[in-house]
């Protein structure tokens, strides 16, 4: 009797072993690219195509990784701000396992429309909406915050589970916003809010003098000077990227400013949407000179 019960003491452990739930954390990422097509391409539009391609790049090496990782989820998308989405591929949309990795490393049924050949699609839209779109004075701030809004671009967290093992899938959102900063565009007085160029550029300037603070301390010391927080329930998710072509106090032939350190443009306008960015929740800001 006493063996009986301890053969049953060590199945039941066996068994409480074999039901332990397995969990699982896997991390994707979700790149949007969005351009902003206003005057701004004037200046050598084709930097934009290539730092576009870059990102492209790097989507296929680094997060979808072919004949690398199996069962990727990532997504990839461009638009203009005033535009529907012009480019995506999102890995996800395809959900048998071998059907995604034949798609991924471009064989069988794919070796003529897989991943290879939608890199070359994705491109080759980039390098059309340039060369034909163009959108003077766009309320960029406005713009953004109405595709996280209404249109399906950011992937929140979320998971599968069987009832005993659970897999939590994770999306690094990552907006990149190719743009010189300046929110210039016509109609100033319908929405004055968001709109941050030259004028407003040299009253924070003006303050930092008058005041001997840096541009930073201006901004906390007069929230006039800064762009007003739009807070909504996705920017937490959300890495915000902007990508700043030229500075217009730079001589390109001197390679001079008409400003001196710390109170720059391009300084003042990374402050301005830096400060815009924490106040409005985002999860995190980074600007880039290219």
């Amino acid at each position: 009797m006493k063996n009986t019960i301890t053969s049953c003491l060590v199945l039941l452990l066996f068994a409480s072993c074999g039901s332990e739930s397995q969990n699982k954390y896997l991390t994707y990422q979700n790149i949007v690219i969005l351009s902003d097509m206003s005057s701004r391409l004037d200046n050598r539009p084709q930097k934009d195509i290539e730092e576009i391609s870059k990102i492209v790049q790097f989507f296929k090496t680094e997060c979808v990784k072919p004949g690398e990782k199996i069962g990727d989820k990532s997504c990839i998308s461009f638009s203009a701000f005033s535009e529907k989405t012009a480019a995506t591929i999102d890995i996800n949309k395809i959900k048998n396992l071998g059907e995604k990795q034949r798609f991924i490393n471009s064989t069988a049924e794919f070796q003529k429309c897989g991943l290879n050949q939608q890199i070359v699609n994705f491109n080759s839209a980039v390098k059309n909406v340039y060369a034909t779109t163009k959108n003077e004075g766009l309320d960029l701030i406005s713009l953004l915050i109405e595709k996280i809004s209404n249109e399906p671009i950011i992937k929140e967290d979320t998971y599968l589970t069987d009832g005993i093992d659970t897999t939590y899938l994770a999306y690094d959102n990552h907006i990149y916003i190719f743009t010189d900063g300046y929110l210039e565009y016509r109609g100033k007085g319908a929405n004055s809010q968001f709109y941050f160029g030259s004028s407003e550029i040299e009253k924070v300037r003006q303050y930092c003098k008058t005041h001997e603070v840096n541009i930073a301390k201006a901004l906390e010391l007069d929230t006039s000077l800064c762009l007003p927080a739009c807070k909504y329930k996705l920017n937490k998710f959300i890495n915000l990227h902007i990508l700043e072509t030229h500075e217009r106090d730079k001589n390109l032939v001197s390679q001079s400013y008409n400003n001196p350190t710390g109170q720059r443009d391009n300084e003042i306008l990374e402050a301005v949407w830096r400060k815009w960015a924490k106040d409005s929740g985002f999860k995190d800001l980074t600007w880039d000179k290219y």
